[in-house]
């Protein structure tokens, strides 16, 4: 990888992105670049406040937008797109949740119909203290409140789809999507197989934390300005999103019902970490059968997100995974508390 140029961005409101495919790109980044873009929230920053109700608001198809696509030189279908995340800062001074009807993992839905009422439509709006790095949770009936650690996250990113579709970006699948998981942060490097020349990459839905599953499907939403480097991987697919801190490597499955995007995530980390330590198959399937992780990413959207997630100290010494992309883009990268880190 060579470094090369720092490109800025940050989209006018008509310039966001609903979709996955089927848009032309708004900049042409090379390997080793690094991005620095500014997202929008969920709900494109026009919930601001308790008495802006989303079904007010906002109007589908406008939901869940993305900043980008950007063509990456030199990807091809067949590659692998390599994008490491240095930094996700808050854009504003507050995030807001919701609770709309018939949206969330605890309600009525289109997929799982029954005729009781929906629940009611409500804003929660949270104060972000960047300097003290903390979340204030306020109750919207009572005076209970609590802070919670900051822990800014990537909902949403992916690259176009295969064969020319062009996906709603709250769909997550092979092509990454609103994976939702809170692995998405600084000093995770994501990999997603290139489908189509330029790759096309996008991303946007910030949260300033979330839970695993995202149960009411709304995280903390918020704006950000989010640096990132790419790295194109070539001749090496990806089947499915992928993801590597200094400690993990998970792989994500999207899917309904649920345990499908299990079997798929939990498919995937054996064959990777079959190929990356050489073991034999069924061994390295008990290995991860007793050392792995699941974390959920979402249970609410079109395609249910899970991670396989295995620590790589649980594993015999074994090759850097994609020829150590991950170990030069994080000290490509300066994060939070120095270069490195």
């Amino acid at each position: 990888m060579t470094s090369m140029n720092t490109i800025t961005y940050r989209p006018a409101r008509d310039e966001l992105a609903y979709t996955f495919g089927g848009r032309m790109p708004v900049a042409h980044l090379r390997s080793g670049d690094v991005l620095q873009v500014y997202t929008e929230d969920c709900f494109g920053g026009r919930v601001r406040g308790p008495g802006d109700l989303p079904s007010q608001v906002c109007q589908l198809p406008y939901l869940n937008p993305v900043s980008g696509p950007f063509y990456i030189e030199g990807a091809e279908p067949g590659d692998t797109l390599a994008v490491h995340i240095t930094s996700i800062e808050p854009a504003r001074q507050w995030g807001v949740s919701a609770t709309f009807p018939h949206f969330g993992a605890l309600t009525s839905t289109s997929h799982t119909a029954t005729l009781q009422p929906p629940l009611p439509e409500r804003v929660w709006v949270y104060g972000i203290d960047r300097k003290a790095s903390t979340v204030r949770f306020q109750a919207t009936e009572t005076d209970h409140q609590i802070d919670q650690p900051l822990a800014p996250m990537i909902g949403t990113i992916g690259v176009a789809p295969a064969a020319g579709e062009a996906r709603a970006t709250i769909v997550p699948d092979a092509h990454g999507g609103n994976l939702d998981t809170p692995l998405l942060q600084a000093g995770t490097t994501v990999y997603l197989g290139v489908n189509v020349h330029g790759a096309l990459l996008a991303l946007g839905d910030g949260h300033a934390r979330q839970g695993d599953g995202e149960a009411c499907g709304v995280g903390v939403e918020i704006a950000t300005n989010t640096t990132l480097t790419v790295e194109v991987v070539k001749h090496v697919p990806t089947p499915w999103p992928r993801l590597e801190t200094d400690t993990t490597i998970a792989s994500a499955g999207c899917a309904r019902p649920l345990e499908d995007a299990y079997r798929i995530a939990h498919t995937d980390l054996v064959a990777w970490a079959s190929e990356l330590t050489g073991m034999d198959t069924l061994d390295t399937y008990q290995l991860i059968s007793q050392a792995a992780r699941a974390p959920i990413g979402n249970v609410c959207d079109p395609n249910y997100t899970i991670l396989a997630a295995v620590d790589t100290n649980a594993l015999p010494r074994c090759a850097p995974a994609y020829g150590g992309v991950h170990t030069r883009l994080r000290r490509h990268g300066i994060h939070p508390g120095g270069e490195g880190q």
